[in-house]
């Protein structure tokens, strides 16, 4: 259970707008949360483009004033273009805002407060420019914390996974059509807020189309991915993520490459701070950036350097359900990365079986319906009762290729990024390969643990993909996602292979077919033996400082449907998110949101592939009544994808702008 923390050793002031001058003349504004004491403080920054005023108040307000009460100011930074500061937004993580990040913290940095030393933070987008930032060395800079994040754009984001198209590209390009398209408030920025408004929508466009036209691992990916080389970076690393988000692989990416200090803790939550977010149990987040600040920026003896350097939630054993309240599991410790505690065990694909030696002879072969991947959950989980996460993969299992060990003779933990390599053969020159890990209960139930895919023309390059070659055997090599859990006595592993996964990949224009020969393929895995420090990991109670105050007019609801059309065999799935409507009483601002998402398919014919995504966001405050409704839409045939996008902007519910376009964008290799 999160606490509420009212009592701290200072006093807190509030500065709304904060505002900070660039040199090129670019107004930011920010919120302040200073300490009040004689005595210069550090600060720790957060740059975000999700409007500090209306749009992320409820959990800044839960955390920045907590650290500024145990006196740690805090900066929560507008991004160019975005919320109340000028300018426009054209894209994401460019270098334009590396470089005024650079000058926020040296301008911070001298601040008559300040003791000279900053901290940089952010969860998502802030956890991304942080390391973005931190590459780049700003003096000033002494600490990060970066949480669900990555270091690599195009291998760990919402845009592309082992090459292949994310559906999740084009949700998150109309999410973010409608944030674009909103004005600044009003109570801000007084009479200029119609004008900075008009400038917004004239510029606004679907970043989807800059997105599809890089399906490779390009220059345009590379920029803003600091494991090009993580040597830049020289400040302290705290890597914060849960195994329910999509961005767990760079944390322990980070722990390996990272010449400078670092730490990581992995939580078994969604897209969420650990201190606010599930599946639980949640940690007391902030009294661990609390001791991470101090040591850093204040130069405090806190012990947070004497921890282990990887804290992990193992998860245990629980039948798979679409969300938890909290996982089954227990905390383990690491004091270093990759750990000499894995044993790596190595398995055969043998006919059916799981097995420690080769048998040669069979020959094995799959060909997925495009409908596979249905109960997989989706690419990304955002917590609360969101149905996002895998269900029991019995019927997933009934469509892939299936190799199961014997029942486990004891107890056993995987820790890491299981490693598969295949000698396989395929009938089509473009395949998408889903690879799945599965703890088996005696009854038969399966139970996701980990999974991974691969576009097969990217199987030697994400920057030069080439065709597969039909019918010559070929050796492709897979790591699966990382992963931490137990797997009790009695239960098997099974690993799955699969040719299609809907609705998380956008599917290859045929149907494909893949032959294996039995004993020729493996899989190592990743047996993690137990630490007598696996004990001592314990953190406090979740604590937040006093929510936003706020009234509900309307409560939320999340639902997903999967249906099954009998006449015409389309399966379409169904995502509906209502985030009710809320009064933020402080300043009379009323928010409400909703977004749609509907995937449809036919078993047998992957372009029927379709995908529609809609968002609307509605924002009173002052003088405006403002309303932005976004739709996406995305389909393809064997040469082209074909998207259409459409962004109306209402005030006072009256259309007052409305643009669009439908952009054919050729395949490439995708």
């Amino acid at each position: 259970m999160t606490v509420v923390r009212s009592a701290f050793p200072f006093a807190v002031e509030v500065v709304d707008p904060f505002w900070i001058g660039l040199k090129d003349g670019t107004r930011i504004a920010a919120t302040l949360w200073r300490p009040k004491t004689a005595a210069p403080v550090p600060v720790v920054v957060e740059m975000i483009p999700y409007r500090r005023r209306d749009g992320t108040v409820f959990r800044d307000l839960e955390m920045h004033p907590y650290l500024a009460g145990s006196g740690i100011a805090c900066c929560r930074v507008d991004i160019r273009g975005s919320g109340d500061s000028d300018g426009i937004l054209a894209d994401e993580y460019l270098p334009r805002e590396q470089e005024d990040a650079c000058e926020i913290i040296a301008a911070l940095a001298v601040e008559p407060w300040s003791n000279g030393n900053v901290g940089m933070t952010g969860i998502s987008w802030g956890g991304f420019n942080s390391l973005q930032v931190a590459a780049l060395g700003p003096p000033a800079l002494k600490a990060i914390i970066t949480l669900c994040s990555t270091d690599d754009r195009y291998a760990d984001d919402v845009h592309y996974m082992g090459g292949a198209l994310l559906t999740e590209n084009e949700m998150w390009s109309n999410f973010m059509l409608v944030k674009n398209a909103m004005p600044p408030d009003p109570q801000i920025v007084g009479d200029a807020w119609r004008a900075m408004w008009e400038k917004r929508l004239e510029a606004n466009h679907s970043w989807s189309e800059h997105w599809l036209k890089h399906q490779r691992r390009d220059a345009y990916w590379k920029q803003g991915s600091v494991s090009e080389d993580l040597t830049k970076i020289r400040c302290a690393v705290l890597a914060v993520c849960g195994w329910e988000d999509s961005y767990s692989n760079s944390v322990p990416r980070l722990l390996e490459g990272l010449v400078a200090p670092k730490m990581a803790i992995m939580g078994p939550w969604t897209h969420a701070f650990p201190c606010r977010g599930d599946p639980g149990p949640q940690i007391g987040y902030l009294q661990e950036a609390l001791r991470w600040w101090k040591y850093w920026l204040a130069g405090e003896a806190t012990g947070i350097m004497d921890e282990p350097q990887y804290r992990i939630y193992a998860i245990g054993e629980e039948r798979p359900r679409p969300w938890y309240k909290s996982h089954a599991g227990h905390w383990i410790a690491e004091d270093a990365w990759p750990s000499p505690r894995i044993d790596w065990q190595t398995r055969y694909l043998n006919a059916r079986a799981l097995a420690p030696a080769p048998e040669t002879g069979a020959t094995l072969a799959v060909r997925s319906p495009a409908t596979a991947g249905t109960d997989c959950g989706r690419w990304g989980g955002y917590g609360g009762t969101s149905p996002d996460l895998a269900i029991d993969q019995r019927r997933e299992d009934g469509q892939a290729l299936c190799f199961d060990t014997e029942p486990l003779a004891e107890d056993t933990t995987l820790l890491g990024a299981p490693e598969i390599t295949l000698e396989l053969m395929v009938d089509a020159p473009k395949v998408n390969l889903a690879v799945r890990l599965c703890d088996v209960y005696p009854d038969g139930t399966s139970a996701l643990m980990t999974y991974g895919v691969l576009n097969l023309t990217h199987r030697d390059s994400h920057e030069f993909p080439e065709n597969c070659p039909v019918g010559t055997p070929f050796t492709v090599t897979l790591r699966l996602n990382d992963f931490a859990r137990l797997v009790p006595k009695g239960h098997r592993i099974r690993l799955s292979l699969a040719t299609q996964h809907w609705f998380i990949l956008w599917p290859q224009p045929t149907l494909a077919t893949a032959t294996i020969a039995s004993g020729k393929s493996t899989i190592r895995l990743p047996l993690r033996r137990p630490s007598n420090k696996d004990s001592h990991v314990i953190f406090e109670t979740a604590e937040i400082s006093t929510p936003a105050a706020a009234t509900q007019l309307s409560a939320g609801s999340s639902t997903k449907t999967v249906e099954d059309d009998i006449a015409t065999g389309l399966r379409t799935i169904r995502l509906k998110t209502d985030h009710g409507t809320h009064r933020i009483d402080d300043r009379a601002i009323v928010t409400s949101s909703w977004n749609a998402d509907t995937f449809i398919i036919h078993p047998d014919d992957p372009l029927t592939a379709k995908l529609v995504t809609e968002y609307a966001w509605a924002v009173k405050s002052g003088p405006s009544d403002m309303e932005a409704k976004s739709r996406t839409e995305l389909t393809a045939d064997a040469e082209n994808f074909y998207l259409t996008w459409q962004i109306e902007s209402r005030e006072q519910g009256r259309i007052v702008h409305s643009k669009g376009a439908t952009r054919a964008i050729k395949r490439d290799f995708c």
